[in-house]
């Protein structure tokens, strides 16, 4: 017996040493995934290469989500539908420098669109980088009005033999939903300031009306005129030739038995017709052959970009610095994620440029139709904060900077905007629906008894109350008034003057420099310039972006995510990047305007909101 109890003792120590030995194993590999995940990685550069250019879905000042989602989905190759507008720029400006890019290969097919003012930054980028002698080769299948202006500012375009150019000019064009309200017996009670203050006008309206239809067409005959300008001088080209591809497209087809890519390259949009695998060889001629000798010697931009970023991080800019605060989205009350404004989350990082003693200026990067009125007041009274510590404010305005998003911009020290910028919409709205003849149809009434006069006239389901259609209607008055103010204050113009050019109306940039609510055309490297001058600092001065920052903990989970997915897809392939992609087609459309009225509506609450668009 004994020797049987030494026996199974024995075998116990054994498993519990061999426990140990397990555990110990586990923790070493827990904490080599950690340090492996932490220490992160970066991408290797070939010696010498083309710098390869493939923008995904749309280009934008600021991408929408969370960071920890936003770099788990790029990790794994899903990406998320969105092209960061300074990663273009950045990359190419500093290849125009960098001996191993020997030029730039452009993918277009995949972006699916960008503002004028954004395609023009990333235009002026490409024409810096061909400044230093090298060039750009420029490709895709069937390129649209946002891809086309791209090629055109490239040496060489290629359009594949079974391609089209489609160039059909800006419209814009919702849905009027009136009807629809009607058969469901939903009343829309809109409050406005302004005739031409029209955001809400489609839950109220059948169809346009003639003021928000004589404002749409002056800013995207402007917008058009604009985009034929730059086009025509980029290819050697005219305006007049331009408008006579898009308004002759259909003849020009059928004298050509349906070949598209033969009626672009005729018209001189394009260098040649060329198969992918040709656009390959011809790019090789100037970067070399790659690893596998089929393809050409590539340099990916965004491992390029990391590369600098990494770079950038060891040698921060020291004191006198510009801080550059991206305000980018709809604005919103409280907290937000990157690619909307949040009135607190966008005061905070005003006010860390506030409190930072090495920043000496700010630029506030605006990219807005407006939103909320209460969260514009709070970034406004950030920015008098941050004037008041001494430090000038630049508005930079991107794509769009209207209602409040200009309401955001008017107490800047000075605000530069594109000539293509959509801005001004100065107006105030408030839409309250109520559904009380909707229950009355399915047999449901509404009744009880109330303390004060106030007492339930909020609700949606009773019939609009007087005492809230006065409320409502003073509401959106005094904010109007406020909004004005604001202008007045920042602009130095009298009221009068400014409600002459407010009223909602829209405006593009050339036009709002007439009227004085702009000070000057440029892009964002003249704002940035613009507060460097205001706050005296010399030729050579630091950029700072400030960026919502990650907890350790948040940083730790960001690094181990993007090493499991990395994993993950090494092991499953590429499936495992499908999961959790965007919806699209008809899903896609329905969520947006399922969206778009929530923000309309919001909660009946005055909004700053512009639906100035430009398709």
């Amino acid at each position: 017996m004994a020797s049987a109890g030494s026996f199974f003792r024995g075998i116990w120590r054994g498993l519990d040493v061999l426990r140990r030995v397990l555990h110990l194993l586990l923790l070493l590999l827990v904490f080599g995934f950690i340090f492996g995940a932490l220490r992160g990685g970066l991408p290797e550069i070939p010696d010498r290469g083309a710098l390869f250019i493939q923008p995904s879905g749309e280009i934008v000042e600021q991408r929408s989500g969370d960071p920890l989602t936003i770099a788990f989905n790029e990790a794994r190759g899903a990406g998320s539908g969105e092209t960061l507008l300074w990663d273009l720029t950045d990359a190419l400006r500093a290849a125009a420098e960098d001996r191993r890019v020997a030029a730039v290969a452009l993918d277009l097919d995949r972006l699916s669109g960008a503002g004028l003012p954004t395609l023009e930054e990333v235009a002026a980028a490409m024409m810096d980088f061909r400044a230093s002698g090298k060039k750009i080769i420029a490709w895709g299948t069937a390129m649209s009005r946002s891809q086309y202006f791209l090629a055109a500012h490239a040496d060489e375009v290629y359009l594949d033999p079974m391609g089209e150019v489609l160039i059909e000019g800006y419209a814009q064009y919702r849905m009027y939903y009136k009807g629809l309200l009607d058969k469901l017996a939903v009343d829309i009670h809109l409050f406005r300031t302004g005739d031409y203050k029209s955001a809400a006008e489609d839950l109220v309206r059948r169809d346009m009306s003639p003021e928000d239809r004589e404002a749409s067409l002056a800013y995207l005959k402007a917008l058009w005129e604009a985009w034929k300008e730059k086009v025509a001088a980029a290819r050697g080209l005219t305006p007049e030739a331009l408008e006579q591809y898009a308004n002759g497209f259909i003849d020009a087809l059928r004298r050509q038995q349906g070949d598209a890519a033969q009626v672009a390259l005729e018209a001189g949009l394009v260098t040649g017709l060329k198969t992918r695998i040709e656009v390959v060889d011809r790019i090789a001629e100037l970067a070399g052959r790659g690893p596998r000798g089929h393809e050409f010697s590539r340099i990916d931009y965004k491992d390029y970009v990391a590369l600098r970023h990494a770079a950038q991080r060891i040698a921060a800019p020291g004191k006198g610095s510009i801080g550059v605060v991206v305000a980018s989205g709809t604005i919103l009350d409280g907290e937000q994620p990157p690619g909307t404004i949040g009135g607190q989350s966008t005061a905070r990082l005003l006010r860390e440029a506030r409190e930072d003693e090495n920043i000496a200026a700010v630029v506030l990067r605006i990219d807005s139709p407006g939103g909320s009125a209460l969260a514009s007041e709070v970034i406004h009274r950030e920015i008098e904060a941050l004037k008041a510590a001494g430090k000038p404010v630049v508005a930079s305005m991107g794509d769009l900077a209207a209602s409040g998003g200009y309401y955001i911009a008017a107490p800047a020290n000075r605000i530069v905007a594109s000539a293509s910028t959509i801005t001004g919409s100065i107006g105030v709205y408030a839409a309250i629906p109520t559904v009380d003849r909707t229950l009355g149809k399915i047999g449901i009434n509404v009744d009880g008894v109330g303390t004060t006069e106030l007492s339930g006239v909020m609700r949606i389901d009773r019939p609009m109350d007087p005492k809230l259609r006065d409320y409502a209607q003073l509401s959106v008055q005094r904010i109007y008034d406020t909004f004005l103010g604001r202008v007045s204050e920042g602009r130095g113009k009298p009221r009068e003057e400014v409600h002459a050019v407010a009223q909602g109306r829209v405006w593009v940039g050339s036009d709002a420099l007439e009227r004085g609510l702009v000070d000057k055309l440029g892009s964002y490297q003249d704002a940035l310039d613009a507060a460097a001058e205001l706050a005296g600092l010399a030729e050579g001065y630091g950029v700072r972006r400030l960026e919502p920052k990650l907890s350790w903990a948040e940083q730790l989970v960001l690094q181990l995510r993007i090493a499991g997915a990395r994993i993950a897809g090494s092991v499953l392939g590429p499936a495992v990047a499908e999961t959790g992609s965007r919806p699209t087609g008809l899903l896609a459309l329905l969520q947006q305007k399922f969206e778009r009225m929530q923000a309309l509506l919001a909660d009946g609450r005055p909004q700053m909101h512009c639906l100035c668009t430009a398709e």
